[in-house]
């Protein structure tokens, strides 16, 4: 599993896991979540249903903490859909939590959602002066409102035509009382895989998860299709098609956030960050004695520079699994001594040594500072950052809650200016043609956080926050007890 740390990392919006058609669905939903556990830690739910009622269990924390005293009878039925989040649209609270469930004119439907819509701030507020009521402030709840919406009446005619009206990313898994549609944005941001399972359907954010309850991959939904599984099997259809780029899908995926036993968009993960080690110890060699990982997500690509470079490999930091989840306590300094407790360096390892650390990616550049300066407490003589990808220099509007430009450490300094804040005696980072070169189709892949070219246009703000300002209900709009 990925841990993640907010002060080092940027921060996905979601998992969502999904199936139709198996007995006692809701235990294998909380198995794929927890596969997918990687993608969110603040929450998780599911939704199932039993061809009449509805259920729904979701609270805030880790999925074994939610349903830890919860029993599967609470749950029934043969489908299913859950949810783990990161907010990266909406604030932490318990209402954000998803599956959204909801009842409308012609039954219940339940939502789960990975992404981020770059037009919801605009429909949210046209449904708002129209008098419709919000109850969460998360950018998903709109797609309710355009189901909702009199002109879509017939199903499923009514779900394609809602998702056309949706700009942005999205991997949306949808539920009725008796089906469970999956759909993927036209330009295929976020990956979502389909299954099969004891003669039933699943689906997954990544692939690792079907593994996890023993269901066989399938394929890939693929970008602007609506797949719909009910009592007849399975039907898909073509929503939208993409005018201009073909595709956009997410490289952060293989970069960081994918579990590296997952296949995302068609690509061995672990396979792809090994390859970028190797590259980047072509385009960035260092003369040095032992290469070391950032732990969790830096390991593969260390692995491929140890083996590009013929300098061996060590573990010279340890991580620490059993530390709280950093993101969730209120203060900052609670947040970085919290994050320095999960990784402990091995000093016998570093001392006295020339140290290639290899890392995944560099956001703030407070907690590589701080890894380099107890490096050096450690006694290594020379510490050399190798970074698997290009600067991260531009925010991201499509689902990773990288922040504004100006907090973007690359956004504002050179590589010397950042090696200098870091305190490192090198630094190097991957160009982004090393990064795509892995790739079977690199121009299929979104750069747009090293390059600053948006494959959908943003207009002229310079965040995702000033993009909704104004639309969304934010975190002191409702004051919770």
């Amino acid at each position: 599993m990925v841990f993640h740390d907010p002060e080092r990392s940027p921060r996905e919006t979601c998992g969502v896991f999904g199936i139709f058609g198996v007995p006692g669905a809701a235990p294998l939903i909380y198995q794929g979540l927890f596969a997918l556990q990687h993608r969110g830690q603040e929450g998780a739910g599911i939704v199932t249903s039993d061809g009449q009622r509805v259920c729904s269990i979701k609270g805030m924390g880790l999925v074994n903490e939610v349903f830890a005293a919860r029993a599967w009878g609470e749950l029934p039925g043969n489908m299913g859909i859950g949810h783990v989040r990161y907010s990266t649209t909406g604030s932490t609270r318990i209402q954000n939590i998803q599956p959204l469930v909801v009842e409308c004119s012609d039954g219940i439907w339940a939502i789960a959602h990975n992404g981020n819509l770059t037009n919801a701030g605009n429909l949210r507020r046209m449904y708002r002066e129209a008098g419709a009521i919000f109850q969460t402030s998360t950018d998903s709840e709109v797609l309710v409102h355009l189901l909702a919406d009199p002109m879509y009446r017939l199903r499923p005619l009514r779900v394609a035509r809602a998702l056309n009206e949706l700009r942005g990313a999205f991997s949306f898994l949808l539920m009725t009382r008796d089906c469970v549609m999956a759909a993927r944005d036209p330009l295929g941001f976020k990956p979502l895989s389909i299954g099969r399972l004891s003669g039933g359907y699943v689906f997954a954010s990544e692939t690792c998860a079907l593994e996890q309850i023993g269901a066989e991959y399938i394929r890939d939904v693929q970008p602007g299709e609506l797949v719909v599984v009910d009592k007849d099997g399975m039907t898909a259809s073509q929503f939208a098609v993409a005018s201009g780029q073909c595709q956009a899908q997410c490289i952060f995926e293989h970069v960081y956030f994918a579990r590296p036993d997952s296949q995302v968009f068609g690509e061995s993960v672990h396979g792809v960050r090994c390859q970028l080690g190797l590259r980047l110890a072509r385009e960035q060699p260092a003369e040095a004695d032992i290469v070391i990982a950032i732990p969790d997500s830096g390991n593969a690509a260390a692995l491929g520079y140890s083996r590009g470079s013929g300098i061996p490999l060590d573990y010279g930091f340890i991580r620490n699994h059993y530390v709280g989840r950093t993101f969730i306590m209120p203060e900052a300094h609670q947040r970085s001594d919290s994050a320095d407790m999960k990784l402990a360096v091995v000093r016998e390892v570093v001392n006295g040594k020339r140290v290639v650390v290899v890392d995944d990616s560099i956001i703030r550049g407070t907690t590589a500072r701080r890894r380099v300066a107890v490096l050096k407490q450690a006694g290594a003589r020379e510490i050399h950052l190798r970074i698997a990808c290009p600067p991260v220099m531009h925010p991201c509007f499509f689902g990773i809650d990288f922040p504004t430009q100006a907090e973007l450490i690359a956004g504002h300094r050179s590589v010397d200016e950042i090696c200098r804040f870091l305190g490192a005696d090198s630094l190097g980072y991957l160009s982004q043609d090393g990064l795509l070169a892995p790739f079977r189709f690199p121009r299929a892949y979104c750069t747009a956080c090293f390059s600053g070219t948006y494959p959908i246009d943003v207009g002229t703000v310079h965040s995702k926050t000033e993009l909704e300002e104004g639309a969304l209900l934010g975190p002191g709009d409702i004051r919770e007890i």
